[in-house]
């Protein structure tokens, strides 16, 4: 088939690093992995990034007159277009950032429309959110499957599907290999490095920092070194937090992705508080890497962190729960050590991309 990708929040290509960004690119593969051919044509592009509620009905307004355009282009192309698919695969619809343009397309030609990570949040109906709220409903009942990535949408998700859709369950992913393959080479750690990545924005990132920060005081006694990989506008507020530790904590910034496995191998425990985080591609990849992971319980963080196997789930934003974890890690080398095992382990079995192009291969299938 030839599949429109259709990546309202950020594109493969963005050159901004992030998990969704990771999850398209991922998608991308696979697709082409399965025998597909991937277009993505300027027309049926969005900006990137999230708009303020109050800008979602001139969105809207804007979304109908683009999908004019898409509809009529694709209704003059040769059918054997390189460009005229068969297919609309949209990922990640959500009331911030909805999916405007494959309902009204596929509506219109005919054609399968599918969702990866789709969510229905129904306390976002009333107020400023409710016309992003309405759209993502009128997104998943278009749908004829939706992937469901975080077991946390699977009710709400399915309370919309139409009559004949279809739901199936596609565990977050990577490509593990280049996270084994560093780590295989890791050495001896004295003190032992502890590993943060995540973007430097307000709101939730920075209190998942402030909550790191707070965790970080309350283990001063202990021997360690951090590593805080990620840049952004919160930096500066960030690098306050962090100051009373002074080199203790070392500033990493922006790194290129193909770069983030030698950071992993070169740790010894991956540390995120996960503040409202949806499950997090980084935490993949320190378990590929085989770190145990410290992190908050929230969200979908429980379906790629296995509490007491690949690491240990603290209550969400308590610090000293946090702390509390961290210490027993490091006080405790064969404990680190499980962990470790069982984190490489895991990602092998649920996350790693092979499994995920055996899944979405099933998925697809129940389109014929």
């Amino acid at each position: 088939m030839r599949v429109l990708l259709h990546t309202p929040l950020k594109p493969p290509d963005s050159p901004i690093a992030s998990g969704d960004r990771e999850m398209a690119r991922g998608l991308q593969r696979l697709l082409v992995g399965l025998g597909h051919r991937v277009v993505m044509p300027a027309e049926s592009r969005v900006a990137p990034g999230v708009p303020a509620p109050a800008a979602h009905l001139a969105l809207e307004r804007r979304a109908r007159d683009q999908a004019r355009r898409i509809i009529a282009r694709w209704r003059a192309m040769p059918k054997r277009h390189p460009e005229r698919f068969d297919l609309w695969f949209t990922y990640h619809s959500w009331y911030r950032k909805p999916d405007w343009l494959g309902p009204l397309v596929t509506r219109a030609l005919g054609i399968p429309y599918v969702i990866a990570e789709a969510s229905h949040s129904p306390r976002r109906a009333q107020g400023p959110t409710r016309l992003g709220h309405r759209a993502a409903e009128r997104a998943i009942a278009a749908a004829d499957l939706v992937l469901t990535v975080s077991p946390r949408d699977i009710a709400g998700v399915k309370m919309r599907l139409k009559p004949g859709a279809h739901q199936r369950p596609l565990p977050p992913f990577i490509d593990a290999s280049p996270f084994r393959a560093a780590a295989a080479q890791r050495g001896a750690n004295d003190p032992p490095v502890l590993l943060s990545v995540g973007m430097m924005r307000q709101r939730d990132k920075l209190d998942s920092y402030r909550v790191l920060a707070k965790a970080f005081s309350l283990l001063a006694d202990r021997p360690w070194r951090a590593v805080l990989i990620g840049d952004g506008p919160a930096r500066a507020e960030i690098e306050a937090l962090m100051a009373p530790f002074g080199p203790r904590v070392c500033f990493a910034g922006a790194v290129p992705h193909e770069a983030l496995p030698a950071f992993y191998a070169a740790a010894d425990l991956y540390l995120w508080p996960a503040i409202n985080e949806a499950y997090g591609m980084a935490f993949l990849e320190a378990e590929a890497s085989g770190l145990p992971v410290v992190a908050g319980r929230t969200g979908g963080v429980p379906a790629v962190v296995a509490d007491g196997v690949a690491g240990i789930l603290t209550p969400i934003g308590d610090a000293a729960a946090f702390a509390a974890a961290v210490a027993r890690l490091l006080d405790d080398p064969a404990d680190r050590s499980r962990f470790s095992a069982g984190a490489a382990r895991r990602v092998l079995q649920h996350h790693d991309e092979p499994v995920a192009a055996r899944e979405l291969g099933v998925a697809l299938q129940l389109l014929r």
